[in-house]
């Protein structure tokens, strides 16, 4: 194969050239549109880009499913090495390490390690082989099912620790996952333990700590931080990363910012281009609502949004639970409003909500977004009913060299139902796979 047909040609194209290329050498029946392999209690389906595992579908990097698929299409021989980087990167130029990690990975998920080789054996000095007799059979027709979220068994994994601000704040933060690091910026409405009992976040969290470690943290005012700190400002929450990132004891990191912690994100991205390795931007902005307004009748809204969470935000008020929820997840059912509502009444108080979402509507990084010299991605909801995606073209226009995916989708919040949410996935471990410049500079 070409290097200049790699990956990012497509990984349709690269399914349905695999496939075409085992039907010529034999492995598969040449009349097989849809194909799938068993083995053990794993099922991969390579046309559909589906693992399963015991009968539940897997989360599987897209290089790791990729690699897993071009070795069991070739099973009856030694892949080389040379071969496996042509295939999965193209013409993207990375290390054999990259491809070790990959082949790491892809043993992990199917239940094998580099000591068993039951699975995938290590040819020395040639490549990889195939070695787990697969039963081959025709894909079926059912739709693949999405993961179901672990919460419980997740929650218990997690470890919950505190470090104390330059102002003596305390900090809640915490850890999920084995793998590099992923941080995620803070904002509001989260808790770090009740959001893995809540059905707004956690499948978040277990879709972004699968093969890595998710870090995170309780913003000043919310959650298990301090829940009465005297500064709610910008600088504060900038600060608060500062402070976590440090105490976690990281050098060097993806940083992912959603919502109201996107302007966080890209201010820590901008004063420390050496810490950061890729920028996530998710349904964020270039200025708060109230920054951006240009009429009288937009600061007035913005105003009486505020208003309105000072006075509604401890109610059980279906009429304020209807209004507010719905901006976030504009197509979910009424129950998960209701369950939206739970959250905001277990994360803050309603005088603390106010106050944040004063810092969140004056927040602009306009100034900012030219200093950005990290690889970065954003993602954004086409009709993004709390935050319109015309941010998110800014952020793009402004950020030099980045790249902007539009996600098919009203909620601000996904749901792991909508098709949006395995796009949104596929996209971030496609883009944190990428190799960063060493010095944050741009290749």
């Amino acid at each position: 194969m070409n290097r200049a047909a790699g990956a990012w040609a497509g990984r349709t194209a690269y399914r349905s050239g695999a496939v075409a290329f085992a039907c010529a050498t034999g492995a598969l029946p040449a009349t097989m549109s849809r194909v799938r392999f068993s083995f053990g209690d794993v099922v991969i389906d390579t046309d559909r880009f589906l693992l399963e595992r015991g009968g539940t579908s897997l989360h599987v990097q897209p290089q790791v499913f990729d690699v897993l698929s071009h070795l069991v299409l070739n099973r009856e021989r030694v892949v080389p090495k040379t071969e496996l980087l042509d295939t999965i990167w193209g013409d993207r130029f990375v290390s054999e390490s990259t491809l070790t990690s990959r082949i790491k990975a892809a043993r992990q998920v199917v239940g094998d390690d580099g000591i068993m080789q039951s699975v995938i054996k290590t040819v020395h000095g040639r490549g990889y082989r195939w070695v787990a007799d697969v039963t081959v059979e025709p894909g079926g027709a059912a739709t693949p099912t999405l993961r179901a979220p672990t919460p419980d068994v997740r929650r218990l994994e997690q470890h919950i620790r505190f470090c104390t601000a330059s102002d003596g704040v305390r900090v809640a933060y915490a850890t999920v996952g084995q793998g590099p690091p992923l941080v995620r910026a803070a904002h509001w409405v989260t808790h770090l333990d009740y959001d893995w009992e809540s059905p707004i976040w956690r499948h978040w969290l277990d879709g972004l700590s699968q093969d890595r470690m998710l870090v995170r943290y309780d913003e000043r005012g919310c959650g298990l931080s301090d829940p009465d700190p005297e500064d709610i400002s910008f600088e504060a929450f900038v600060r608060d990363l500062e402070t976590v990132v440090d105490e976690v004891g990281l050098e060097r990191f993806p940083l992912m910012g959603v919502s109201q912690g996107g302007p966080v994100a890209i201010e820590y991205a901008a004063r420390h281009p050496e810490r950061v390795s890729h920028l996530v931007l998710v349904g964020t902005f270039v200025k708060g609502r109230l920054a951006r307004a240009t009429t009288p009748e937009e600061r007035h809204e913005a105003e009486l949004q505020s208003e309105l969470i000072r006075i509604g935000w401890g109610r059980d008020d279906p009429s304020f639970r209807v209004f507010f929820s719905s901006t976030f997840m504009a197509d979910a059912p009424p129950q998960l409003w209701s369950d939206f509502a739970v959250l905001m009444r277990r994360t803050t108080s309603a005088q603390n909500a106010f106050r944040l979402n004063r810092v969140s509507t004056a927040m602009d990084v306009s100034a900012r977004l030219s200093q950005i010299t990290v690889p970065t991605l954003i993602l954004h909801g086409r009709q993004d009913l709390r935050i319109p995606f015309r941010q998110g073209l800014e952020l793009a226009s402004g950020i030099r060299g980045s790249r902007l995916v539009p996600l098919d989708t009203r909620n601000h919040l996904m749901q792991p139902d909508e098709p949006a949410w395995e796009h949104f996935l596929r996209e971030i471990d496609r883009f944190l796979a990428e190799d960063a410049p060493s010095d944050g500079s741009r290749s």
